[in-house]
């Protein structure tokens, strides 16, 4: 995983910022928990890729 799933994480959490904000703005219950959502899903992916990441730098680590 690199640089490009973390600009579509940031993306995506964005997005739903956005979407969170609107329906906040507007009264839509629907949309603001979408938001949430996105978000949710942003950062499960981010942490996702941090747990990759790291398994990949202990396999290296412990090559001979």
């Amino acid at each position: 995983m690199g640089l490009d799933d973390k600009v579509q994480h940031h993306a995506t959490d964005a997005k739903g910022k956005a979407k969170e904000a609107t329906g906040a703005a507007t009264g839509d219950d629907d949309m603001k928990a979408e938001g949430k959502g996105d978000q949710a899903q942003a950062s499960a992916e981010e942490a996702g890729r941090h747990l990759k990441d790291a398994a990949k730098d202990a396999k290296d680590t412990l090559k001979p």
